[in-house]
């Protein structure tokens, strides 16, 4: 049975360009502390039945980031990217590339250029996330799509709502 997912919304915006939105069920202070500190990400980053390792998070403009995804078979997935635009509690902007070490045994022709903004929108005690990711390219974006980019980032927006609501409280 498949999992239904709460007030989520996906578009495709354009040829370069693909949105997805979620309301959460949390204040922005949380989503936003969710979303930046390394310990909260380890809990909840990536797709349903994956684990993740912060290996690098320097949350300022210019600093660099990588998470490397795990799956249940041990297969790591990298990747990374560069933050250019930070403003608390509203929004960040960051490359994202997947890393140099990628194993990429499906011979997939990787999108590269990815820009992503992550908007973090208060809702009176909710948040509205918006993640925008902007490829250089229709083709790229079309890469992006084949390999399951919106079912990925809905499942780990399922995972971080599931952990904001079981472990996050404010103080």
């Amino acid at each position: 049975m498949e999992k239904q997912i709460k007030n989520n919304r996906a578009a495709n915006t354009g040829t370069h360009e693909i949105v997805i939105s979620r309301e959460l069920d949390a204040p922005r202070a949380l989503v936003w502390k969710a979303w930046t500190d390394p310990e909260h990400i380890e809990e909840w980053w990536g797709p349903e039945g994956f684990s993740t390792e912060v290996e690098e998070l320097d949350l300022k403009e210019g600093g660099k980031w990588r998470y490397v995804m795990i799956g249940q078979d041990g297969k790591r997935y990298p990747s990374e990217g560069v933050f250019k635009e930070i403003v608390k509690p509203d929004r960040i902007t960051s490359t994202d590339e997947f890393g140099e070490d990628f194993e990429n045994s499906a011979s997939l022709d990787l999108p590269h250029g990815i820009i992503v903004t992550t908007l973090f929108e208060d809702l009176r005690g909710k948040t509205e996330l918006t993640v925008r990711i902007m490829h250089r390219t229709a083709e790229d974006k079309k890469k992006h799509q084949d390999m399951g980019v919106m079912e990925g980032w809905n499942s780990s927006l399922d995972c971080l709502q599931e952990y904001l609501e079981n472990n996050l409280t404010e103080k």
